[in-house]
C-alpha cells in the first residue's frame, strides 16, 4: 500500500470525521476538507513534480498537511525543512540535496537543479543532523513509512478514535511517525497546539480533551513544574517522551502532579521507532527505554553494539532487505545491552572514547553518574578544552559545581571526576527539543 492509498482509504471510511483542529482558532478541518485542499494544490502545482525532490517549510497546521498531501498526490519526493530557518539556509539545503523546487511562503521556487530522482521507490527524505550538525539525507519508501506507523500504533495502542496533541514538528522523524502517519493511515485526528507553553498546553488539553500527548523532556518537565491542577490533563490516556533522555525525577514529578505515567520512546531517524516502555515503570525507575516495538527485532553484538531490524528501517545505503518481509537492518551509533526482562538499556554512543590520565574512558559513564544525582536533570561530558588530561562537564540542575564534584567522589574514581563543571538551569535545545550539542560545547570552551 502507498501513502496515497492509505490516505484515500482513511477518507473513504469517514469523510466528515475531524482530521485537524487548530486549538488557537477553534477551526476544525474534516478529512474530506483536507483532501480537497490537497487535490487543489496538486492540480495547481503538481504537473511537473513526479519523481522530483521538493523541499518545503511550513509550521504545523492545515497548510503543512495541504502541501504534504498535495505533493503525495503529485507523486513528488518530499523533504520537510524547519520553518524557522532563514530563506537562504533553506535554499542552500535545497541545492545540497539536489531538490528541483522549494516551497515556502506560498510559492514554488525552482532551484535550478533537475531534482529528478531514480524510480527506486523513495517517497520521503528525512534531512537530519541529529546533534552533530552534519547534514544527512535518509530516503524512505511508502512501505517503510507505513510500517513505522503500524509498529508505533500497534505498540502504543494508538487508535483512529484518538485525538493526538500536536506540538512536535510534523516533519521531524518523531512527529512524522507519531502524528502525521497515524492520521494518514488510521485517521487519528490532530490537535495543533496554540503554544508550547505549560499553561497554554493545559488549556488546550482541558478544552479539547486529547487522549495522546507525544512530547519531549523539556516540555514535560515544564508541565510538571507549573501550577496546573491535575484534572486539567485528565483526558490524557498516554503520555510519551522521546528525543532526549528523560530523568526519572521528571517522570516522578509528572506522575505526582497529574497521576499519569510517562512512557519512554526510543528511536532514530534511520529506523523509526525502536523501543517503548509500555507500562511506564521503566521510565519511573530510569532503568531502560522499554522493550522493542512490535515488528522490531534487536540483535546484540560485542561492546554494546546492536542492530535494529524491521520493515521501517531505511534500506538505501543499508544492507538489502531480508526475504519476503522486506525488513531492513541498521546499526545505530548508540550502545546498549539487553536486560533480563527484554528491555533495552542504553549505555552511551560509539566513537566517544577519550584518554584521561593515560586511561581510556567513555564520557557516557560519567554522564550516567551525573544524571543519577538528585537535582541533576541532564549532563554532557567532554575532554577539558584547556587540559587534555582532564574532563569537563555541563550540568543542568540546581546543585553548585562543588556539590556535584563532592557527590561524584562517592561513586567515581578521582581521575573520572570532571575538573571543570558548568551548571546551567536548563540545557539549550534544538528546535526539535533535543540538547544542542554545539551550543553546549561552546559553553565549555567559553568559560
Amino acid at each position: 500500500m502507498t501513502l496515497l492509498e492509505a490516505w484515500n482509504r482513511t477518507v473513504r471510511q469517514n469523510r466528515n470525521a475531524p482530521a485537524l483542529i487548530d486549538a488557537g482558532t477553534g477551526r476544525i478541518w474534516t478529512r474530506r476538507e483536507l483532501d480537497q485542499l490537497a487535490s487543489a494544490w496538486a492540480g495547481e502545482h503538481g504537473a511537473f513534480l513526479a519523481h522530483r525532490l521538493v523541499l518545503f517549510a511550513e509550521p504545523n497546521g492545515p497548510e503543512w498537511l495541504r502541501v504534504f498531501l498535495g505533493l503525495v498526490k503529485a507523486g513528488a519526493v518530499i523533504a520537510a525543512l524547519e520553518p524557522g530557518e532563514p530563506a537562504e539556509a533553506q535554499r542552500a539545503q535545497a541545492l545540497s540535496a539536489g531538490a528541483a523546487f522549494r516551497w515556502s511562503g506560498g510559492a514554488l521556487e525552482p532551484t535550478g537543479a533537475t531534482g529528478l530522482l531514480p524510480r527506486d521507490g523513495r517517497r520521503y527524505l528525512k534531512l537530519t543532523s541529529g546533534s552533530t550538525g552534519a547534514p544527512r539525507a535518509l530516503a524512505f519508501t511508502d512501505a517503510q513509512l507505513l510500517a513505522d506507523a503500524r509498529q508505533v500504533c500497534a505498540t502504543m495502542g494508538i487508535r483512529g478514535a484518538d485525538l493526538n496533541f500536536a506540538h512536535l514538528p510534523f516533519g521531524h522523524s518523531y512527529g512524522l511517525g507519531n502524528l502525521v502517519l497515524p492520521l494518514l493511515s488510521r485517521g487519528t485526528a490532530l490537535l495543533c497546539a496554540a503554544a508550547a507553553l505549560p499553561q497554554a498546553i493545559a488549556a488546550d488539553i482541558e478544552q479539547w480533551r486529547p487522549t495522546l500527548l507525544p512530547s519531549v523532556p523539556a516540555v514535560l518537565r515544564a508541565l510538571a513544574g507549573a501550577d496546573i491542577a491535575a484534572g486539567r490533563l485528565g483526558s490524557l490516556r498516554t503520555v510519551i517522551s522521546a528525543g532526549a533522555p528523560l530523568p526519572p525525577e521528571t517522570a516522578w514529578a509528572f506522575h505526582a502532579r497529574f497521576g499519569l505515567k510517562i512512557h519512554n520512546f526510543y528511536g532514530s531517524s534511520e529506523t523509526g521507532g525502536i523501543a517503548y516502555d509500555r507500562t511506564g515503570e521503566a521510565t519511573l525507575s530510569g532503568r531502560s527505554v522499554g522493550r522493542p516495538l512490535r515488528g522490531v527485532r534487536v540483535q546484540f553484538g560485542r561492546g554494546g553494539r546492536f542492530t535494529v531490524e524491521s520493515a521501517a528501517v531505511h534500506t538505501l545505503g543499508n544492507p538489502a532487505p531480508r526475504g519476503a518481509t522486506g525488513a531492513g537492518r541498521h546499526r545505530p551509533a548508540d550502545l546498549a545491552q539487553p536486560a533480563a526482562n527484554g528491555e533495552l538499556v542504553l549505555l552511551g554512543r560509539t566513537g566517544r572514547m577519550v584518554k584521561v590520565a593515560g586511561r581510556r574512558l567513555d564520557p557516557a559513564e560519567v554522564e550516567r553518574a551525573l544524571r543519577r544525582l538528585p537535582g541533576v536533570r541532564d549532563a554532557l561530558v567532554a575532554v577539558h578544552p584547556a587540559r587534555p588530561d582532564a574532563l569537563a562537564a555541563v550540568v543542568a540542575g540546581q546543585l553548585a559545581g562543588e556539590e556535584v564534584r563532592a557527590a561524584l567522589r562517592l561513586t567515581l574514581a578521582p581521575w573520572k571526576i570532571p575538573r571543570k563543571i558548568i551548571v546551567v538551569p536548563e540545557f539549550p535545545l534544538t528546535s526539535r527539543g533535543k540538547p544542542d550539542s554545539r551550543r553546549l560545547q561552546a559553553l565549555l570552551a567559553a568559560r
